[in-house]
């Protein structure tokens, strides 16, 4: 009686894996170095949403229905996010992080992961009260197509932004959030300017190559979802892509301390976890 749950349990696995190739040969996602667990939730909210009563007929129709691959994106990736979420490491930015960008004459950030726009706005603000924005170009990249025009829109519901403008303050905001947008029938638009000096750019991080000379990478709760060999692929294209003396940012509960690439970089506000490139790139692909 007991070896059901276990041939179930295989049998889900097998699915799982013919999901994700179907996935990636048909339509060029790669979730294939995804945390499992993580996979295997987003994966039934796929099927669920398709209307499947398992996932191989919703990989049957994901393979013969190319209409539904937006909906099977948007149940794969995560695009929960706030404005200046977890404030103190945009204060770190804004105190720390920003004296050392101000001694370049232009800057190039990349937002990896940008989900639905929330981090790269709460940067541009950040540059903007800094005077950096008109100096900066800004990169910001996703996977998920539709997060990627959410962000272009910069479009909120308007009851989020009593949560946006306290973490604006903790996050040490010069002003009011409200001098960054303009509210009307329930929604906030923010300031076009924000987004004009902003590249969108569908990436998949797990395929995809680097952008160059970037003095700054927030790429924030995105690595948690990642195994540990498509971690060490991604700490190694950020390493690629910055500047010597370019900082990297990443979440709350994610580190590159035991990255294969760690050598790479260097401490410099491990609490807020801020790191910087040191290595030199002919030492780095020595490695």
């Amino acid at each position: 009686m007991i070896s059901l749950p276990v041939q179930t349990s295989r049998l889900e696995q097998i699915e799982l894996d013919l999901f994700l190739e179907a996935l990636h040969r048909r339509y060029h996602y790669d979730f294939r170095s995804y945390s499992r667990t993580s996979l295997a939730r987003r994966a039934n909210v796929a099927r669920e949403r398709l209307g499947c009563e398992t996932l191989s007929d919703a990989q049957r129709r994901l393979l013969h229905e190319p209409d539904v691959l937006p909906e099977v994106i948007d149940a794969m990736t995560v695009q929960v996010s706030d404005l200046f979420r977890d404030p103190a490491y945009y204060r770190a930015l804004r105190e720390e992080v920003v004296p050392h960008l101000r001694t370049y004459s232009s800057l190039k950030v990349w937002v990896a992961g940008c989900a639905n726009g929330e981090e790269l706005l709460s940067l541009a603000i950040l540059f903007r009260e800094e005077g950096l924005l008109d100096s900066t170009i800004f990169y910001a990249t996703e996977i998920n197509r539709r997060a990627l025009a959410k962000a272009s829109a910069g479009v909120y519901e308007i009851d989020r932004l009593p949560g946006f403008s306290i973490n604006y303050q903790l996050a040490g905001g010069h002003g009011s959030l409200s001098d960054h947008y303009t509210a009307a029938y329930g929604r906030a638009v923010f300031d076009r300017s924000l987004r004009s000096r902003v590249v969108f750019s569908e990436h998949d991080l797990a395929t995809d190559e680097v952008f160059s000379e970037i003095h700054l990478i927030s790429c924030r709760n995105v690595l948690i979802y990642f195994d540990v060999t498509l971690q060490n692929r991604v700490l190694g294209l950020f390493a690629d892509s910055l500047v010597r003396g370019g900082f990297l940012g990443l979440g709350a509960h994610e580190t590159l301390r035991f990255s294969e690439h760690a050598a790479a970089y260097s401490d410099f506000n491990e609490k807020e976890r801020i790191w910087r490139r040191t290595a030199s790139q002919e030492m780095f692909h020595a490695r």
